[in-house]
């Protein structure tokens, strides 16, 4: 029997290496950038107004000449968390026009002039500052502005944001919605990133019917199929779902053969334990190397991992035991996905927590117990609370395993895990 430690070390040292490919960065979300991504325009590209008001010359409304450096954080209504409450100045501009946000109208101030202007217009020539709203009566003829305000204060200068030649999303960086603005902030319509690896799930048994049919006696939906096409889509591959082979030699080959030539990786689940597990892997092994040797971990020891065709593409045999199937994947398969896609570190989150109640595990096979984590509210300390043993509680129940938002893993020679115990647990979800 092989350890989770050699099994997993099989699996990796068949990652592929990614080639980088370019594409919209409305398609990059999630992907890591594999490029350093230089801003080739400044933004804000000219200087504007952070607030609704007035384009002002700081000095016409008894505020200071230009003050050095970038503007001082404002809250955009214009209330004291920017510059200082001073005396009500009582100052009266004549309003001059009027500028939009996206208005491309050049307008320069003369002394003792103001200009409205709207979030994000553009300043005219010589204004130096805006005056808010708030800090003035609202005329629409002449202003009474009842603060100073200094040089600076309430303008998005050029460059605040970001800088030309400044790095905007670093090589490694995942890309989230932020990191796409900020792409498109640099001027960039398209990414190098590391694609998703293309995965087919394909699901074998004589028993299986798709969810669009009532099945008959004996027979059952194909849980463990969709279950795997899914959490290969939540790891990050583009997950093809080819459905259901009854088995017969010639049509499982044709499959698999189709398969080889669109997929990076391949999930089989009924490919092992079953009875017709056996000519499924003599089917296999006609493309390539299989190992079934059994792992020491619970659930999931009975599985497979092979390298087929030309491409030597990873296979993964599960059973068709659904919770036996997603334990596998998530412990074996998940990673070589995540080493595909460029991380570095392709293994889920791993936390301390102390046990909230017995759970029962098997010795000399390292347990994988579905589990619910929490806080304590008073200590913030991380608990956890098993959902069900290696022992004693039945391993098939999806249920359990739809109800969990981590795992405990308890090592292969422990026993059993005991209330108060510290043990290692797996993130499922960020939960908790």
């Amino acid at each position: 029997m092989r350890s989770v430690e050699e099994q997993l070390e099989l699996v990796t040292d068949a990652a592929l290496t990614p080639e980088p490919v370019r594409v919209s960065i409305v398609d990059s979300l999630g992907l890591m950038c594999a490029e350093e991504v230089q801003a080739t325009h400044e933004l804000p590209g000219f200087a504007q107004a952070a607030v609704d008001g007035y384009a002002v010359r700081a000095v016409d409304v008894g505020g200071e000449r230009a003050l050095s450096g970038r503007s001082r954080p404002t809250r955009e209504d214009g209330e004291e968390s920017g510059p200082s409450r001073l005396t009500p100045l009582e100052q009266s501009l004549p309003v001059v026009g009027e500028v939009a946000a996206g208005s491309q109208q050049p307008l320069r101030l003369q002394p003792r002039q103001a200009v409205r202007v709207h979030t994000g217009a553009a300043l005219p020539a010589l204004a130096d500052a805006v005056l808010p709203l708030a800090w003035s009566d609202r005329g629409r003829r002449r202003v009474v502005a009842a603060r100073a305000v200094r040089s600076g204060d309430f303008v998005r200068r050029p460059g605040d944001d970001i800088g030309r030649g400044d790095v905007a999303v670093t090589s490694g960086a995942v890309l989230g919605p932020a990191q796409v603005g900020l792409l498109a902030a640099a001027g960039r319509a398209n990414v190098l990133v590391y694609p998703r690896p293309r995965l087919s799930v394909i699901s074998v048994g004589a028993e299986l019917v798709d969810v669009n049919r009532e099945p008959g006696l004996g027979q059952t939906y194909d849980v463990a199929g969709y279950a795997l096409a899914a959490a290969a889509k939540e790891a990050g591959a583009d997950v093809h779902r080819v459905g259901i082979a009854a088995g017969e030699p010639r049509r499982l080959r044709e499959i698999i053969e189709s398969q080889l030539m669109r997929s990076e990786i391949l999930v089989v689940t009924g490919a092992v334990g079953g009875s017709g597990a056996l000519r499924v892997q003599e089917v296999l092994r006609e493309f390539g190397d299989v190992d079934t040797t059994r792992v020491a971990m619970h659930p999931g020891s009975v599985q497979g991992f092979g390298l087929l065709g030309d491409e030597r593409t990873p296979v993964f045999l599960t059973p068709s035991n659904p919770v036996s199937s997603l334990v596998i994947f998530e412990v074996l398969a998940r990673p070589l996905i995540r080493l595909s896609l460029g991380k570095r570190n392709a293994k889920r989150r791993m936390v301390r927590a102390r046990a909230l109640g017995k759970v029962a595990s098997r010795p000399g096979r390292t347990g994988f117990i579905r589990a619910r984590l929490m806080r304590d509210a008073h200590t913030g300390d991380y608990l956890v609370e098993g959902l069900g043993g290696a022992t004693g509680a039945p391993a098939h129940l999806l249920a359990g395993l739809a109800q969990a938002n981590a795992m405990i893993r308890v090592p292969a020679d422990a026993a059993e895990i005991r209330p108060g115990d510290v043990v290692d647990v797996i993130f499922l979800s960020q939960a908790g």
